[in-house]
């Protein structure tokens, strides 16, 4: 079993073997390799079982280590770099020859960004080169929030985790790619569209991809519970199913008639932040429950809300 701890020094130590570490960030946890290494390129996607189809995305501490494996840096990229990093922003940009086509699934863009968590950046910062990073759970389950989540997860097949404490924001980073001088949102995340307009101008959305996808995140089944996850007609539901066998996720008011002890709030005081921020542990908790199928409530189609909403429909796609 993974050891966790919040040794820097020896995290840096795996890294230079090849080895892979759990790292925390703001938005979730990630399973960390060399993203120059092609051979620990290659144990993510294993440990993972993540298909090679689906690019990674790249951590880093600094503006200057970014310009050493991008080739161009847009006015608009740049903008929202100085906005929004360190933070939940993930920007595509043209790939030097020192990142492996593995990294990028063969497209000529890496995903790149810098993690808001002082630990994290402690680690990036020295190490002399990126770390490449998705969320560090089995593909398509639910993303990690702490520690104990990876651990539960993938503890059998890595040798230790950075524990960071909790992720703050709970969900992953916003991804913004450039077409010509358009920017376009590939995925949903923390930071909202609204913010993002507020520094660059208006954007366009486009999120979801059955195959091939242009970004990280951008599959259209993604982070499922093990349980079916319903959305609508919650009445056909608790006429199927015992009303003790249902989770209930809902935004700010529990359901009546549904258990208290299987249902969960996202934030009791409608606050999309705190919402965003629970979001992945209480669906977490109602898939470890004894119940035969979760529901969970739309929030409102704005701010991060819509970035929840996102989650909530891939994880009940079933294609």
């Amino acid at each position: 079993m993974a050891d966790k701890g919040t040794d820097v020094f020896f995290a840096k130590q795996l890294l230079q073997k090849g080895q892979l570490v759990a790292i925390p960030t703001e938005t979730v946890y990630g399973l960390a390799g060399n993203a120059f290494d092609e051979d620990a390129v290659l144990k993510i996607f294993k440990v993972k079982n993540r298909p090679q189809f689906d690019p990674l995305i790249v951590h880093t501490d600094s503006l200057w280590k970014v310009s050493n494996f991008v080739t161009a840096f847009s006015e608009k990229a740049q903008k929202l770099a100085n906005a929004f990093w360190p933070g939940a922003l993930t920007l595509l940009l043209p790939k030097s020859e020192l990142i492996p086509d593995l990294v990028t699934s063969g497209l000529s863009k890496v995903a790149v960004r810098i993690p808001n968590h002082p630990l994290t950046l402690q680690l990036l910062s020295i190490l002399d080169y990126p770390l490449a990073a998705p969320s560090a759970n089995p593909f398509g389950y639910i993303s990690p929030t702490s520690a104990q989540h990876v651990e539960a997860q993938l503890g059998e097949k890595i040798p230790y985790i950075l524990n960071g404490g909790e992720s703050q924001v709970g969900i992953e980073s916003t991804v913004v790619g450039f077409e010509e001088d358009e920017a376009i949102v590939y995925r949903l995340g923390g930071i909202s569209v609204e913010a993002i307009e507020e520094v660059i101008g208006p954007v366009s959305v486009m999120t979801h991809s059955s195959s091939n996808p242009k970004a990280p995140g951008m599959l259209k089944s993604h982070y499922a519970p093990r349980k079916p996850l319903f959305t609508s007609n919650l009445e056909q539901i608790t006429e199927q199913y015992p009303k003790e066998k249902i989770g209930y996720l809902a935004f700010q008011n529990k359901a009546v008639g549904i258990p208290s002890k299987n249902q969960r709030l996202l934030s009791s005081i409608g606050n999309y932040e705190e919402a965003a921020k629970h979001f992945f542990s209480h669906l977490r908790y109602l898939d470890n429950l004894p119940v035969e199928v979760i529901y969970a409530e739309y929030l409102p189609e704005e701010g991060l809300g819509r970035a929840i909403n996102d989650r909530i429909r891939r994880a009940t796609a079933r294609d």
